[in-house]
C-alpha cells in the first residue's frame, strides 16, 4: 500500500512538472488581447490558438480585415463601434499581415490550419502604398492612424543596441520581417539605407540572412516579439506601436527609438469594398474610424492620428 501511495505521488509531482514546463514553455504566447467571452473558453497555447481571428465567424454583421499590427487596438475598437452603433452585435476581424489579407481578397479563400474562411471583407486597412495599389476595388478611402519604427530588444538590452547600425553587427541576432510579403519589411530596408547606406542594408539583409544571425519572419507583428520573448533573437525593428504594447503587457522586452532622420512614417488607410456584403455597416464603421473614440484607443496604444 505504502509502495502505491508513492507511485500515485510521483504521477501527481510528474504530471505537475508538465504542467509547470509547459506553462512556461507558453508563457508568453498570444494572444494578448482579452478573448470574446463564449459559453466555453477552449485555448490551448502552441495546439490551438488562433489570435488574428476575432469576434463571431458565423453571419457577421460586418467584416473587417485590418492591418496585422493593430491587433493589439481590435477588441477595444470593436467594443466602441459596437456601442456607437449598437444594432451590429456580430462582428468579425482579421489581423493577418495586409499582404496575406490582400490575396485573400483576391482569391475569395483562407484556410488556417483546418478552418477556411470565405468570409469576403466589407473595409480593409492597410499602408497607404498598398491602398493605392488596390484603389479600383474601393467606394471610398481615408487614412485613419500613423506609426513609426523602433527596435525591440530583451529586457536589460544585453547586446547593448543604440541604434539600426548595431543590428549589423555579427554577435547580434535580429529578426526581421520578410520583405517578400510584408511592406514594412521594406519601410525598415529603407530606414536601414538611411541609417548606413546600401552597405548596412546588405550586411542584415543579404549576409546576415545567409549566416542565419538575420531570421525572416512569416507573421512580422507576433513572431518577431515572440522571438525575443524566448531568447531566441536579441533584437527586432517593428512598428512603434508594437514594442510600446509589449512594455504595456511588462513583457521583458524594452524599446529602442529611431532618431527621426533615420526613421519613417506610415499612414494606416481604410479602404470600403464596392462590393462590400454589408454597405450600410461598412460606411458607419468608415465614419467610426474618424471618431474621437477611435483616436483615443489608437493613441492608447502608441499610434498618432490624423
Amino acid at each position: 500500500m505504502k509502495k502505491k501511495w508513492m507511485m500515485i505521488m510521483v504521477l501527481v509531482c510528474c504530471q505537475l512538472c508538465v504542467k509547470i514546463v509547459a506553462g512556461q514553455e507558453h508563457r508568453f504566447d498570444p494572444p494578448w488581447n482579452t478573448p470574446p467571452q463564449s459559453g466555453v473558453m477552449f485555448t490551448v497555447p502552441g495546439v490551438d490558438n488562433v489570435p488574428d481571428l476575432f469576434g463571431d465567424i458565423n453571419d457577421p454583421q460586418l467584416v473587417v480585415f485590418f492591418a496585422g499590427n493593430q491587433f493589439m487596438c481590435i477588441d477595444e475598437l470593436i467594443g466602441a463601434f459596437k456601442k456607437a452603433h449598437p444594432r451590429y452585435t456580430r462582428v468579425f476581424a482579421e489581423t493577418l499581415p495586409p499582404g496575406i489579407l490582400a490575396k485573400q481578397i483576391e482569391t475569395g479563400s483562407l484556410t488556417m490550419g483546418n478552418l477556411r474562411i470565405t468570409l469576403k471583407p466589407d473595409v480593409y486597412t492597410a499602408g497607404k502604398s498598398r491602398i493605392d495599389v488596390m484603389t479600383p476595388l474601393f467606394s471610398d478611402t481615408a487614412a485613419y492612424a500613423y506609426n513609426k519604427l523602433a527596435i525591440m530588444v530583451q529586457k536589460g538590452n544585453p547586446k547593448n543596441i543604440k541604434g539600426l547600425k548595431d543590428l549589423g553587427r555579427k554577435e547580434v541576432q535580429v529578426v526581421m520581417p520578410n520583405p517578400e510579403f510584408e511592406g514594412i519589411g521594406k519601410r525598415i530596408e529603407a530606414a536601414y539605407v538611411k541609417a548606413g547606406g546600401e552597405a548596412l542594408k546588405q550586411v542584415i539583409m543579404e549576409d546576415k540572412v545567409k549566416d542565419g544571425s538575420t531570421w525572416l519572419t512569416q507573421i512580422h507583428h507576433r513572431q518577431t516579439p515572440m522571438q525575443i520573448l524566448y531568447g531566441k533573437s536579441d533584437a527586432g525593428p517593428v512598428w512603434y506601436s508594437e514594442a510600446y504594447y509589449q512594455t504595456m503587457l511588462q513583457h521583458p522586452v524594452e524599446l529602442i527609438s529611431i532618431p527621426d532622420q533615420e526613421n519613417i512614417e506610415a499612414t494606416y488607410m481604410a479602404g470600403r469594398l464596392k462590393n462590400a456584403p454589408h454597405p450600410q455597416a461598412a460606411k458607419d464603421f468608415m465614419q467610426f474610424l474618424k471618431t474621437a473614440a477611435a483616436k483615443a484607443i489608437y493613441k492608447k496604444y502608441g499610434f498618432t492620428t490624423p
